[in-house]
């Protein structure tokens, strides 16, 4: 399924891939889930996922505090950035705050924004491989969590191993596809 993903991904082109960035920034900030959280907990998009500066520009447009995840001893945590060009590479150079920013724990206040590779209507979520992710959605106690994706990286049924875990929705370009709601504690 990754190598499908991959495939499908690769022959999106970089205007097709902005215009998808904005339509589903501006799909996000309809969401009641944003509207109402203090802080967005955002990821620095790689070259082959949904562009996800519009979302953060979107998300300091409306006063969001921004947290960013980053690679630590103790795997995955979020620290606090304001400013994208703030960001430095990290752990497979995926921009990240940089090492001295405090890690924040996330509550259910903020709003998590997680990539994926492939997802499904139920939320069932396919990573990179790693795990990083799905250790963060195992702890995140009533954070809500939506998936950010291309429309092509729905799919009918993502396989689910006993230490996957799933999202909340997935937004991709100009919807919310909802397993449970999002607006309420989990």
């Amino acid at each position: 399924m990754r190598s499908e993903t991959r495939i499908r991904l690769a022959a999106i082109s970089s205007q097709t891939a902005e215009r998808a960035g904005m339509h589903t920034a501006a799909t996000l900030a309809r969401l009641p889930a944003f509207e109402a959280c203090r802080r967005v907990a955002l990821y620095a998009s790689l070259p082959d996922e949904l562009p996800s500066r519009p979302l953060f520009d979107r998300a300091r447009a409306a006063g969001k505090i921004l947290l960013w995840p980053r690679i630590d001893r103790g795997g995955l945590v979020f620290a606090r950035c304001d400013a994208w060009e703030a960001l430095v590479p990290g752990r497979f150079g995926v921009l990240a705050p940089l090492p001295e920013a405090p890690a924040e724990s996330l509550d259910s206040g903020d709003l998590l924004l997680v990539p994926g590779r492939a997802f499904d209507a139920t939320g069932a979520r396919l990573g990179r491989g790693g795990g990083h992710f799905d250790r963060v959605l195992a702890r995140r106690g009533a954070t809500p969590a939506v998936g950010v994706a291309f429309s092509c990286q729905l799919v009918k049924r993502v396989p689910v191993e006993p230490h996957d875990q799933s999202v909340d929705a997935v937004l991709v370009e100009s919807q919310l596809v909802t397993s449970r709601p999002v607006e309420e504690n989990r």
